[in-house]
């Protein structure tokens, strides 16, 4: 039997031996793997040490509390979340404390950079979902809406037909709005 201390395994293995045996050392080696990306995103997002080193405990110890809750495809996307959204929980937390605090003009310069907070997570889950479209959504998605081509712009570029080009891009906006949902849905 393998110890869980091997590292040649994939991080979709690690999970099913977890979920399996229940050893939390599967989840440690995970943990391990992505505990400095953690670490940098907390600072990121908190700008102070010591906050980002107790959030990266606390993302571990929601990590193992909730992994038995979510079919985790992708481990590095969803911690990736689940941090992020804990740094955005914290800032939060923070901004109430400050309100309550004191009424200085300072309050505002925290509501721009929670804007700017969310608006970097609406296009981290943007990307992410664009990520899931398969090949043709993709391609017809970005073609049209970022990069601003016409319907026939993106047949020329493709090779697809009109009508296939128009399919791609309804059923690829429709399904980023479901994989955009679901994001939501998970950071509640």
């Amino acid at each position: 039997m393998n110890s869980p201390s091997d590292q040649n395994y994939t991080d979709q293995d690690l999970l099913q031996r977890y979920k399996t045996d229940g050893n939390s050392d599967w989840i440690g080696i995970l943990f391990d793997r992505y505990a400095i990306l953690l670490l940098g995103l907390c600072m990121k997002y908190l700008k102070n040490e010591e906050d980002a080193r107790d959030s990266v405990q606390q993302i571990f110890l929601k990590v193992l509390s909730d992994i038995h809750k979510h079919d985790v495809i992708f481990f590095k996307a969803w911690i990736y979340q689940v941090a992020r959204n804990h740094c955005l929980m914290q800032l939060r937390h923070h901004k109430d404390v400050e309100l309550k605090e004191s009424h200085m003009p300072e309050a505002a310069e925290q509501e721009d950079h929670s804007a700017h907070v969310r608006k970097d997570v609406m296009l981290e889950n943007m990307q992410l979902a664009m990520d899931q479209l398969n090949a043709e959504q993709g391609a017809c998605v970005r073609l049209f809406y970022l990069e601003k081509k016409s319907y026939q712009e993106v047949a020329d570029i493709t090779g697809y037909t009109l009508l296939q080009v128009k399919s791609y891009i309804q059923n690829g906006k429709r399904n980023l709005k479901l994989l955009l949902e679901k994001y939501s849905k998970n950071k509640r």
